[in-house]
């Protein structure tokens, strides 16, 4: 298994890995087989994009050519703060594994990796909002819980 930083030639499956992501957390009907084209279109401009800029970082698992697992890292800078070095911090999204490669340890061994990572860029935390489902693999790599965050919807019809 090879863990690593995507690359260009790995779009093509990051975009059905990420539709596939998305399907399985949605009811049947709800996103239609039309709408890919689309989909496809926009997200091939973001990782494009994502994978040239120094903001985003896609972990990789590969296994014989095929990507099985990935973990997006996008870096939040903070805004400078007088008597301390101030380090950007992480925000972890889109973790999957593929259905037939969970429960074999690649996505423990894909975190341990970006913790690695992390820790030796010196990034001063890390956040994910984890689905329910995900709550105890977090706590198995080293994460916590907090009720710290809030969030505003400026959009949502009252």
């Amino acid at each position: 298994m090879n863990l690593r930083l995507a690359e260009i030639k790995d779009i093509e499956q990051l975009i059905k890995m990420r539709w596939d992501f998305t399907l399985e957390d949605y009811e049947t009907g709800r996103i239609k087989e039309s709408e890919y084209n689309d989909f496809y279109s926009e997200c091939r401009d973001f990782l494009l994009n994502a994978i040239n800029s120094k903001q985003w970082y896609i972990w990789v698992a590969e296994i014989e050519h095929i990507i099985v697992s990935h973990i997006y890292i996008e870096l939040i800078q903070k805004v400078p703060r007088p008597g301390r070095v101030t380090n950007p911090f992480a925000f972890m999204t889109n973790v999957y594994t593929l259905k037939d490669y969970r429960g074999k340890e690649i996505g423990g061994k894909l975190i341990s990796k970006v913790n690695k990572w992390v820790s030796e860029m010196k990034f001063e935390f890390v956040i994910v909002w984890p689905s329910e489902q995900g709550v105890n693999f977090y706590k198995r790599n080293g994460y916590n819980q907090c009720n710290e965050a809030m969030e505003y919807f400026p959009n949502l019809d009252k």
